[in-house]
Parts: C-alpha cells; structure tokens; sequence
C-alpha cells in the first residue's frame, strides 16, 4: 500500500501476520491529511528518549530523497523525526545492546531488526545519534529506542556534499 500526501510517500512493511483492514485517518502538521490501515502503525510502548508519550508511529519517505524518512507520531500531529539508515552514511556501523533492550521487541533473529538513526541538526551540518538508534520488528510492528553499548557519538556529523544525501525541500 502506498499513499501520496503532498510529496511523501507512506511506507508500508506489511505484516505477514496482519488480519485486519481497518484503516484510520492520521492529520500531521507536516504532511497533511492521510489515511493508514490500523495494521500499519508501528507502536514503541515505551515512547522516545523525550517523546516517551508517543507510542503509535508511522513511517513516511521522501519520494524526491531515498535516503530520508520520517516517523510521524499517530498521537501529535507536530511530531515527526527524521530518520535514515545510518549504514548509508556508515557503512561499518554495528550496534551492541543489553539483550533485555530487545526482549520486548519479539525478535527471533537480531539481524531482521530495521535500525534507523534520527537525524539532528547543528548549526553547519546535519548530524546522526549513532549512540540511540531505533530497532524495529517490521513483522510485529514493534519499535524501540535503545541505547548503543558501543562508543558511538550522539552528533556524528555528516560530511558536506554526502552524495546519499541530497536537499529534499
């Protein structure tokens, strides 16, 4: 399923264990006014590291910029975080976690987990938090933000001209 507000696109892992189509509409700030089937929602039941009141996310991708997605809070409409695959920017990039941090995710196998790292920004470039990425089971639609035992930086800074990385707006 995909769907085209304004000039995002909704990005939908299906879940092979989906068994509804029961769709809702979703009113963001950013994005406008779309609709998602309630099956694709991912839900982080203990929120973000400052956003622990949002649980129930989206996952938007800028149609013009590959690298580029946003998750959209289903709870506030003026929420949405930039996040990529910080492998595109890092390619050796691995994250160690305490097992328990990835109990609540229903993982069978680590290595199915999506990892997304949320973009920041500073005053002359754009940055990563490799330090805090998000681990998701797409099958079971569940997010959660864990912090990396690894000595990974909070601000990796991205070099100017990154070619995975273009200006989208």
């Amino acid at each position: 399923m995909f769907i085209y507000p304004n000039r995002y696109i909704l990005c939908v892992f299906r879940s092979p264990l989906a068994d509804t189509d029961a769709c809702m509409d979703i009113i963001t700030s950013r994005f406008g006014r779309f609709e998602v089937q309630v099956d694709d929602v991912i839900r982080f039941p203990a929120g973000l590291l400052g956003l622990e009141s949002c649980r129930e996310w989206v996952l938007l991708a800028d149609v013009e910029n590959d690298a580029l997605a946003w998750l959209q809070s289903v709870e506030r409409p003026e929420v949405a975080v930039a996040v990529v695959n910080p492998r595109r920017f890092v390619p050796e990039y691995q994250i160690r976690v305490v097992r328990r941090d990835l109990t609540a995710l229903e993982l069978d196998d680590p290595r199915r987990a999506q990892v997304l790292a949320i973009l920041g920004k500073t005053e002359h470039t754009i940055t990563l938090n490799l330090r805090a990425p998000l681990v998701i089971n797409l099958e079971k639609r569940l997010g959660r933000q864990v912090v990396a035992i690894n000595d990974h930086p909070v601000q990796y800074e991205l070099e100017r001209g990154t070619p995975a990385f273009r200006k989208s707006a």
